[in-house]
């Protein structure tokens, strides 16, 4: 994947001033850095070889000099760590912000294939790296490019043929970087991969905590870890390999540089073309040259890291959502709820066959519809095709008869309430969950919305009511808790469809009971679609829906369908049989 290097320096703009500051700072205390040898050379070649009457006083002026010099660097040293890291921060800070906005808008089929730790390794890890460089990097090359030009002309004023042998060195030295800054760039984005898959790892594992314990498979999830932890280790020793190479190879450099430093130098006072003052002089600029190229091996990983970083950010933000707006998209103020499938086919992004084959369906405003089958049949398909979490493959889905995908999406997904089997509470209070359910609501409608959830009164025997804390994904809560919960938060969004996603499968008779209750209080007035494992709960609903593989096999109340004597019969009296 090529560099995007304008978008790399588009990130500079909003603190371009600050940072030109910095890199000034920078290049002045660089360029004081230069002069501290020369003054050295003025010292042991004009003033103690001169007239020592006066020598003191000149000691004494250049001694001066040198503390203003310091005073420079120290004040320019501090401006550029501290403010040069905060516009650092502040960048990463951009693109975090602009990372995690872009995923919010990314579709579930992206989800359907990434791990959560790669994503927050993106996020956090690579972003640090980048902001390392984005710091780092212009100032690290300016400040060692302006001392190493300095030194290459001081010298080359001082003694040309050592300093041309001291260059030759260069070409070679480039060469050597280059070919080992590829291997290092592979060795680092490997790198970034596996730890990403620790993060997978340790995610899956700790959310999954209870679960694990539950079946006493600690020992299967530590085998787990280690494996990933040992794919790591072994991705960390070929990168160290390949610093090690590239490190070993610039201090054989520095080292031959020194001795051609030595040789050169030597002979040139013997021929008496160079005095001792200037090998004095030509050794501490020697270390201004050499002090970039020993300090090329950091810059070259932190580079190449920061690099790698921010190929993996791009990589997220080139994605386009599969499901966007179109031009012109349609904003829903209020729906009657009526939808219908016209001759939908649909099949997921990594698997072509079609879950669903040209199903036609329409459901009534305010109709009450369960859609029942065995496991696979598409039922949850189906009713994810509604509000565009997926769209389909073929045909089209009408809300009020207009085509989902002319519709805004926000507005689209606003009128549509879900309340599923699997719960996501977040961690927070109770007002919080309620209220994410509509932001701007106030604490009496929350109120409110939990009391026709039958919420009311549990949440009031909490320890804090509404303020209680409830634990990462509501671990404090019992299932039915936590569902009464999601219930008053749909009560509070006020939708005009409903979607019961098995909302009452995985609760005991008695939970299972209040819930119906609240679900059925909520259902009133409203288009509602229940997806039902346990067929006694929809014995009410106006028309029950078969789904199979083969499609929509039978339709009608539960009394038709059980004197039908067919799919559903079998399906209630397999399940009454258990």
């Amino acid at each position: 994947m090529s560099f995007p290097v304008k978008k790399f320096l588009s990130y500079y703009k909003p603190y371009l001033p600050i940072y030109l500051t910095v890199l000034a700072c920078s290049l002045v205390t660089s360029a004081a850095t230069l002069v501290f040898p020369l003054l050295v050379r003025y010292i042991t070649n004009d003033v103690l070889e001169g007239d020592l009457s006066t020598a003191l006083n000149k000691v004494y002026w250049v001694g001066g000099l040198m503390l203003v010099l310091i005073a420079i660097q120290n004040i320019g040293n501090y401006f550029v760590d501290y403010k040069g890291h905060e516009v650092g921060a502040r960048m990463e800070s951009d693109l975090r912000s602009e990372l995690f906005a872009h995923m919010q808008k990314l579709s579930f089929s992206f989800y359907d294939k990434e791990k959560t730790g790669q994503l927050m390794s993106r996020i956090t890890n690579d972003l640090l790296l980048v902001s390392e460089l984005y710091h780092h990097g212009p100032e690290d090359y300016v400040k060692y490019l302006i001392r190493f030009i300095g030194a290459f002309v001081i010298l080359f004023f001082i003694n040309a043929p050592v300093t041309i042998a001291v260059f030759c060195f260069l070409p070679f030295l480039a060469a050597f970087a280059l070919y080992f800054n590829k291997a290092l760039n592979k060795a680092l984005r490997r790198n970034k991969e596996r730890i990403g898959d620790i993060n997978a790892q340790v995610e899956d594992s700790l959310s999954g905590i209870r679960t694990v314990k539950s079946f006493a498979n600690e020992h299967l999830e530590i085998e787990n870890f280690d494996r990933e932890n040992h794919r790591f280790l072994v991705s960390r020793k070929k990168t160290y390999k390949a610093e090690a190479y590239f490190s070993n190879g610039i201090e054989t450099f520095i080292q031959l540089i020194t001795v051609t430093v030595i040789i050169f130098g030597s002979a040139s006072i013997v021929k008496n073309t160079m005095d001792l003052a200037d090998l004095i002089t030509f050794f501490l600029y020697i270390g201004f040259m050499i002090e970039p190229i020993q300090r090329l091996s950091h810059m070259s990983v932190q580079f190449n890291e920061g690099i790698t970083g921010f190929q993996r950010f791009m990589e997220i933000m080139n994605l386009k959502p599969s499901i966007e707006n179109k031009p012109n998209a349609l904003t829903l103020q209020k729906v009657r709820g009526e939808i219908e499938f016209k001759q939908v086919s649909f099949h997921y992004e990594y698997h072509l066959d079609n879950v669903l084959v040209n199903l036609s369906l329409r459901v009534q405003s305010g109709e009450y519809v369960a859609l029942v089958g065995p496991s696979g049949a598409g039922k949850t398909t189906l009713c994810s095709l509604i509000p565009r979490f997926y769209d389909v493959t073929d045909g089209a889905v009408l809300l009020d008869g207009i085509n989902v995908r002319n519709i805004d999406l926000q507005s689209l997904r606003n009128q549509i309430g879900i309340v599923q089997q699997d719960v996501y509470l977040f961690t927070g209070t109770v007002l919080e969950n309620i209220r994410y359910g509509n932001p701007t609501a106030s604490d009496e409608d929350i109120i409110a919305a939990a009391k026709h959830a039958n919420a009311h009164d549990f949440i009031m025997s909490l320890p804090n009511g509404y303020d209680s804390e409830i634990g990462q994904r509501g671990v404090k809560l019992s299932g039915g808790q936590k569902q009464r919960l999601s219930i008053a938060r749909v009560f509070l969004k006020n939708p005009g469809v409903l979607i019961f996603d098995e909302a009452t499968s995985a609760l005991d008779n008695e939970s299972e009971s209040i819930v119906k209750e609240s679900l059925e209080s909520l259902a009133k007035g409203r288009t509602t679609l229940v997806i039902a494992h346990r067929l006694s709960t929809i014995r009410n609903a106006g028309r029950i829906i078969v789904l199979t593989e083969n499609g929509i096999v039978e339709q009608g109340t539960h009394e038709a369908l059980l004197g039908h004597d067919g799919a559903y019969a079998q399906l209630y009296s397999r399940q009454f049989e258990l």
